[in-house]
């Protein structure tokens, strides 16, 4: 997607260049000027002249080289003798053999990953989305059915309690009552 975009954007430029081309070229020759055209008639003559030059083609020949020396691990090939390299592999061996197992517990997996359950996902993703939503609907009803219940409890818990204290004025008022009436009788005797 950013590469088209890129894309986009280069040959946009490439057509603003051949245009501001155009202006100066179209008032001499009269027909439109194609950068890439231009650019190719270039490379060509270069190539063209380089290959008649014996010291431009050694130079290209010598490239490559060039290249190899600026690697930096040739440095590291010519400064450290195989021995360490020797050493140092050993030294991580047990982490290579189990990267080596893993790899070799992956490359079995593979076929998995081929299989008709993996490949028909995508027909299922559309009834897994139908089917969260109906979880999280649930899950809200549950959410105010649980908020419902601990309502009723603490309404029940209230009710429980003043009727308790209720209970217990009254029979407080009973037991003075009862006390008065037996002070009342045993006064009339």
């Amino acid at each position: 997607m950013e590469a088209m975009v890129m894309l986009e954007g280069l040959e946009e430029r490439l057509e603003r260049l051949e245009k501001r081309l155009d202006v100066d070229k179209n008032v001499q020759t009269g027909k439109p000027v194609k950068c890439v055209d231009a650019l190719v008639r270039i490379q060509t003559s270069l190539s063209a002249m380089a290959n008649k030059r014996e010291r431009v083609k050694s130079l290209h020949k010598k490239i490559d080289d060039l290249m190899k020396y600026l690697d930096p691990q040739f440095t590291e090939r010519i400064t450290v003798p195989d021995a360490v390299r020797l050493e140092c592999v050993l030294a991580e061996e047990e982490f290579i053999m189990s990267q080596a197992s893993l790899l070799e517990h992956m490359s079995s997996l593979v076929p998995l990953l081929d299989s008709t359950y993996i490949k028909v996902v995508p027909e299922h993703a559309t009834k897994l989305q139908s089917l969260s939503q109906i979880h999280i609907q649930q899950q809200d009803q549950c959410e105010s059915l649980t908020d419902g219940t601990k309502k009723l409890f603490e309404d029940y818990n209230k009710m429980m309690f003043l009727l308790s204290k209720q209970f217990s004025q009254w029979d407080e008022t009973l037991r003075k009552l009862e006390a008065t009436a037996k002070q009342d009788k045993h006064a009339t005797e």
